[in-house]
Parts: C-alpha cells; sequence; structure tokens
C-alpha cells in the first residue's frame, strides 16, 4: 500500500517566457528526478522531488489517484496563473502489465516550469508549514552527446521475433484473437552514462509534433495521446496502421495515399478506435467519432490517426480515465484478455512501462496522458545503457518480414536521439 499522503505547500508566478524549457533542466540532478512533458516547444519540465509514490499490481492506478487525491486535499496552493498544469502537479508512468515487477510511480517535482501558448510560469513545491520561495531559472550548460552505442539483442533476436509474429497470424486465423501486438526490445549500451538531457533536447528537436517525455527514467516521443481532460472536454488520439517514410516528399506521399487505402492497415485501425470509443463511453456523452482516420506525418513513419472527443459526465480524474482506457487495442489487441494471453506466450519479456501510460495531473484531475511509445528506459544499474522498444500491430494478413521492418522504423527516434544515426 502507499504510504501516508503528505501535506504539501506550492507556489506559482508568472515567468518571463525561457527560450527553451529543455535548458532549464539542472544538470546535477539525477535522470530519475527530472521529468519533461512536451510539444511544440509549449509543456511542462521539472526538477527534484518533493514527494512521490509507487504503486503495483491491478489497483496500480486506484492506488495512486487516491493518494494523489488525498495529498491536493490537505495541501496549500498560491496560484496566480490559474492554467492546466499549475499549482501542484503529479508525472506518472505506469506499467503495461497488472503483474509487471515494474508498476507505476507519481512523481511531484521541486519545481515546475511550465509554458502555455504566451504564458510561462514557475511553481515550487514542498512539504512544510511556509510558502516556498520562487526559485533562479535559468538555461544550464548544454548537455553531452553520448557516444555512438552499441545494439544488442533484447528478449528476442530478429528471426526469434519474426517467428512469434507468424505465431500471432496463425493464432489469429484459427479465431483465437482478432488482433495482437507484438513488442520488441532492443538494448543501446554507450562508453560513457547517457545523459537524459541530451535525449530530451535530439527528440523534442527531431519529433516536435510529438509528445515529448521523461518520469522515473522513462523517456521518448510518443504520438498518440492516450486521453486528454481539460475543463471537462476528453479526447485521445488513437493511432494504429503505419508505413515508413523515405526521403523523397513525393514518394511519401504515394505511400500515405497507399495507407490510407490499405485493408491491412484500416482493419486494424478500426479496432483500435472502437476499444477507445467504448471505454469512453461509461465517462463521456456526445461521443465524436470521425467517419475515417487521417494520415499522421511523422519524420520517421506515417500512421493512420483519429481523434476520438467527449463531454465528461462524471468525476473521474484524467488518470481515471487513462485505466480505462489502457490498455486499448492500439498496444494489447482485441478482444483485449485474448491478446493479452498471446503477448505473454509470445514475446517472452516484461514490457515494463513500455506502452502504459505516462504524463501528468493536477490538483483539479485535468491532465494529459500519452502511450509510453518510441521510448526507452535508462538502466537505474548501468547508467551507460537504454533498453528501448518498438511493437506492431498483428492481424491476419501481416507479413512477419513487414512487421519487422515497421519495428525498426520505430525504433528510429530512440536510436537518434542516442546518437545511432
Amino acid at each position: 500500500m502507499p504510504s501516508a499522503a503528505p501535506a504539501l505547500v506550492a507556489r506559482t508566478a508568472l515567468l518571463p517566457r525561457p527560450d527553451d524549457l529543455v535548458a532549464l533542466l539542472p544538470d546535477d540532478v539525477a535522470a530519475t528526478d527530472l521529468v519533461t512533458w512536451l510539444r511544440d516547444g509549449d509543456g511542462l519540465v521539472g526538477w527534484g522531488r518533493a514527494t512521490s509514490v509507487t504503486t503495483s499490481g491491478p489497483d496500480r492506478f486506484a492506488q495512486a489517484d487516491r493518494w494523489w487525491h488525498e495529498v491536493c486535499a490537505q495541501s496549500v496552493v498560491r496560484d496566480a496563473v490559474q492554467l492546466p498544469g499549475t499549482g501542484p502537479v503529479a508525472f506518472g508512468s505506469f506499467s503495461f502489465a497488472d503483474e509487471s515487477a515494474y508498476g507505476a510511480t507519481l512523481v511531484v517535482p521541486s519545481v515546475v516550469v511550465g509554458r502555455r501558448g504566451g504564458t510561462s510560469w514557475v511553481t515550487t513545491i514542498r512539504t512544510g508549514a511556509t510558502l516556498p520561495q520562487q526559485p533562479t531559472v535559468e538555461p544550464h550548460p548544454a548537455p553531452a552527446a553520448p557516444a555512438k552505442p552499441t545494439l544488442r539483442t533484447g528478449a528476442l533476436d530478429r528471426e526469434q521475433w519474426k517467428s512469434a509474429v507468424a505465431k500471432a497470424v496463425s493464432r489469429i486465423q484459427g479465431g483465437d484473437v482478432d488482433k495482437v501486438v507484438l513488442a520488441r526490445d532492443v538494448i543501446a549500451e554507450c562508453d560513457g552514462p547517457v545523459d537524459l538531457r541530451w535525449l530530451l533536447t535530439r527528440l523534442a528537436g527531431g519529433y516536435a509534433n510529438t509528445w515529448t517525455f521523461a518520469v522515473d527514467g522513462l523517456v521518448g516521443a510518443s504520438p498518440e495521446m492516450l486521453v486528454r481532460r481539460e475543463k471537462g472536454l476528453v479526447t485521445s488520439r488513437v493511432l494504429a496502421g503505419t508505413i515508413r517514410r523515405t526521403r523523397d516528399d513525393e514518394h511519401d506521399l504515394a505511400l500515405a495515399a497507399k495507407l490510407a487505402r490499405s485493408s491491412k492497415d484500416l482493419e486494424e485501425h478500426e479496432y483500435a478506435v472502437r476499444s477507445v470509443a467504448d471505454a469512453l463511453a461509461p465517462h463521456c456523452r456526445s461521443i465524436n467519432v470521425p467517419e475515417s482516420p487521417f494520415v499522421l506525418h511523422l519524420p520517421n513513419v506515417m500512421h493512420l490517426a483519429t481523434d476520438v472527443a467527449g463531454v465528461l459526465t462524471d468525476e473521474s480524474s484524467s488518470l481515471r480515465l487513462a485505466e480505462s482506457l489502457h490498455p486499448s487495442a492500439a498496444v494489447c489487441g482485441t478482444p483485449t484478455p485474448a491478446a493479452a494471453r498471446v503477448i505473454g506466450e509470445l514475446e517472452e519479456m516484461d514490457r515494463g512501462r513500455y506502452a502504459g501510460p505516462v504524463g501528468w495531473m493536477d490538483a483539479s484531475g485535468d491532465g494529459e496522458w500519452a502511450i509510453a511509445l518510441r521510448c526507452g528506459a535508462l538502466d537505474r544499474e548501468n547508467p551507460s545503457a537504454v533498453r528501448i522498444f518498438a511493437g506492431c500491430g498483428i492481424v491476419s494478413g501481416s507479413d512477419p518480414a513487414a512487421e519487422l521492418a515497421e519495428s525498426e522504423a520505430k525504433l528510429l527516434p530512440m536510436r537518434h536521439a542516442l546518437g545511432d544515426d
């Protein structure tokens, strides 16, 4: 069970607009005590650890949500800005599987700097009885690039993973399951410690239209918003169906048109959209699901994408909404229980917090939670190593070699961030 919720004192004040939020992250704080949530230059960064909680098992979401509610209920807050993400904020990452040894963590930083449109702010959070003073916020020296990493096999090598894909296709064609998402991991090891700030600089710069995140040593650039709750409006971006980009814009346009017509990818996408709409239905009214997806262009791949929206009708926090959506068909499959069993049988690894919810929540329950994709987990015992992940949706028409190529494309953001160009 989580420890008793502490009483916090939080103070939010306006701040002159910083040029680069990542540059504000200090170079003398442990990587696990740096947090980031950025898209197109706006968002949140934080450092230090005013308090945190770790939970595990099937109730990890409910336990974390209850702990945060108790923290906020007894905290003293002075917020001169009053925007989503001001006041006390908790950043979280949650394991994909209930039984995972990696569990879940909510971290409340000591300092959070935010930027939203033309407004910037700093929040200082402490335990105690007096309001904290506003800290000095200034850029720090640029992080050093790591040496080009050496990549080694994770749980399964390429041939073993293709064999797992073939087995999954056979299970689908046999009627055991409609869709299953299979992931693979790769270990990247550098000659010296990896500076988390370098990874964030590369990801935020190279993949600006994704959500660049760092929470408790998990870092990545996710294109998939699991759920956003803001002032009663709930939105979710669903991605399923992928094609790798080339360096030729004209060719990419032809590939995008091909993706939009692909029966295999449209089938995979339909399963994912349906799972999200069904999960949100008990919490929302006026759910809007577009009739057809659009093609989302990212630097390395293109995805079929659909934005689902609804109006919240209960008191569910953004974290509890994320719980209701996890795991979606986009990262597990459908039907969910059958797909989860196939994953357990074929992947031969604990995904950890890969493909689990990652994001933030403020005292009102508003927040944003992405699916932890295009990401890696820092090795707590070996600071030179990062475990990176990629997964693919498998349906009856999937080809193992093509799925392997897709997984390689999805590994590129983290490989590029590590200097493996």
